[in-house]
């Protein structure tokens, strides 16, 4: 037997607010008390509730593509990726930066029902219970690229493969001769942070060598911090001589530290970044990576999206794509 369709007044009345007020939360409209919201926003979420298509839903051709940053040449990779393949499908990308990490808020939600989005593609942030009860009502699809945290059961992510990503890097390094290998991640509620690290280790313990946590240092994954924790490490008694960056950035970084100590690269410090961005080819010297295909994972995911929005069922809620060791001059066997 199917179930009774939800309506609006039967949230309405279950909340105990008015018809109206229901519509406004359902639209992002702004003069709802927060409690109220909230609670509507839960019985909505809880009801799996569906807004009716109408004249007003039909497809508009916009994909909103959703960054807490855009500083860094890892989103120009993200963008082109969604460009391309909203090209593709005679359609256009909306870019917005929500400049936190706990996702989009209110504002955004009500440019978004202005400009009746066919899809949304939220990128590296977390997908709070607010943004998804909105969107779910709304009836957009959405899917999240690089997830900072685990996403909803009912999210379609896409992501790499980190785990090999950071399992490869390290195994690169150990085949060379090394033995004291650095690693510097990103933020510690990230899944690629964690999944680079769980690689990294599961190597060196494949290897037999123990895992030393003064070589294992968090921060971001922009220039500085790879700059400052490369500083931190070869500042050790016992320095690597070897250092997996988290990301090419960081990686750039290290390489700047180890020049302002007259270290030479790759004879003195081998480095491996992660992403392998067009900057990692023209570095000097061109950077060792592991491959993050960027522009195929924000491809993937517009072209989910806007299935998503034809009907279209993913086949999997949550993709990896492969990662690749890609081996250029920042990387030798340590010196005797």
């Amino acid at each position: 037997m199917s179930r009774k369709r939800v309506t609006i007044a039967t949230i309405a009345d279950e909340a105990g607010v008015s018809v109206p007020t229901v519509s406004k939360v359902i639209n992002g409209r702004p003069e709802v008390a927060p409690e109220t919201r909230h609670k509507v926003e839960a019985l909505l979420h809880k009801h799996g509730y569906q807004r009716r298509v109408s004249q007003e839903s039909m497809p508009t051709g916009l994909v909103d593509l959703v960054f807490t940053e855009l500083e860094s040449p890892w989103a120009m990779e993200i963008i082109r990726g969604a460009e391309i393949a909203a090209r593709e499908a005679s359609a256009s990308v909306v870019i917005s930066v929500v400049h936190t990490h706990a996702g989009p808020g209110r504002d955004w939600l009500e440019r978004l029902a202005a400009r009746r989005t066919d899809g949304v593609v939220i990128v590296a942030s977390k997908l709070s219970p607010h943004v998804q009860a909105q969107l779910t009502a709304r009836s957009l699809p959405f899917v999240v690229v690089d997830p900072e945290g685990d996403p909803p059961p009912v999210a379609v992510s896409v992501g790499a493969t980190n785990w090999h990503g950071g399992l490869a890097a390290t195994r690169h390094l150990l085949e060379l001769g090394h033995t004291r290998i650095g690693m510097i991640s990103g933020p510690p509620d990230m899944l690629c942070s964690q999944a680079r690290i769980d690689g990294y280790r599961a190597a060196l313990e494949a290897a037999g060598l123990t895992v030393d946590p003064d070589l294992i240092r968090r921060g971001t994954f922009l220039v500085d911090s790879g700059h400052d924790n490369g500083h931190a490490m070869l500042d050790l008694p016992d320095p690597p001589t070897a250092i997996f960056a988290g990301s090419d950035l960081q990686a750039f970084g290290v390489l700047e530290a180890a020049r302002q100590r007259g270290l030479r690269i790759p004879q003195d410090l081998s480095v491996v970044g992660f992403d392998d961005l067009p900057l990692s080819r023209s570095a000097w010297p061109p950077l060792t990576t592991v491959r993050q295909p960027l522009e195929e994972m924000a491809a993937l995911a517009t072209r989910t999206v806007l299935g998503m929005g034809h009907g279209d069922t993913p086949e999997s809620r949550r993709v990896e794509l492969a990662t690749e060791l890609v081996v250029r001059e920042s990387t030798a066997p340590p010196r005797s």
